[in-house]
């Protein structure tokens, strides 16, 4: 009978521990980095989306403006160092993090000198087009800010589970999970939203 006792005390005991941890976060730390790195994965095809229309408007806008070849080669290689900074969501560190929303600010900055550059050019404006992928990009700029601030909510969700009790414990007995860097929209950046002109077709 002692026995039996004992053995249903420690079936208590393990039940307890795992009601507890159940509550502290031992399944919903791995959905939050999950989310995480779901998000970062839809942040990056924006990015690919966005890179992929950027050739077409480059051959166009050369059509009308063929000498304006500093602004397009910048264009063009701003394109090229973004593709080739990739962002792997599994093993994300802040250094990589940083890499990678810089290449993405310099061709958002490449972008906006381009835009600047085609106002004086009603011809490449009126052209049909340019106007079309314009559209495109427009949209795609918009899904690449929704995106971006998924990720953030969700690196912030995360950060917090990991970061604070009692969900904090969970991570440090179990997970051993680092906070994750947020994303930053780089000064530059910020300064081009700022002061970009506004731009009408």
């Amino acid at each position: 009978m002692q026995r039996w006792n004992h053995t249903f005390s420690r079936f208590i005991g393990l039940l307890a521990t795992l009601i507890l941890l159940t509550a502290c976060g031992i399944q919903d730390i791995p959905r939050a980095r999950n989310k995480v790195d779901a998000t970062l994965a839809e942040v990056t095809n924006q990015y690919k989306r966005r890179a992929d229309l950027i050739p077409n408007l480059v051959n166009v806008v050369k059509g009308y403006a063929s000498h304006e070849k500093d602004t397009l080669t910048a264009v063009v290689e701003a394109r090229a160092k973004a593709t080739q900074t990739t962002i792997d969501p599994s093993k994300v560190n802040p250094a990589q993090m940083q890499e990678f929303i810089a290449a993405q600010g310099n061709l958002s900055q490449a972008l906006g000198r381009l835009m600047v550059v085609v106002e004086k050019y009603p011809d490449l404006k009126a052209d049909q087009g340019f106007r079309d992928l314009q559209v495109q990009l427009e949209g795609t700029e918009n899904r690449v800010t929704i995106a971006r601030q998924r990720t953030i909510e969700a690196i912030n969700e995360f950060n917090n589970l990991i970061g604070v009790p009692p969900t904090s414990f969970t991570n440090s007995l179990i997970y051993h999970y680092e906070k994750l860097p947020q994303w930053t929209v780089s000064d530059q950046e910020k300064q081009q939203i700022e002061s970009a002109p506004e731009v009408k077709f």
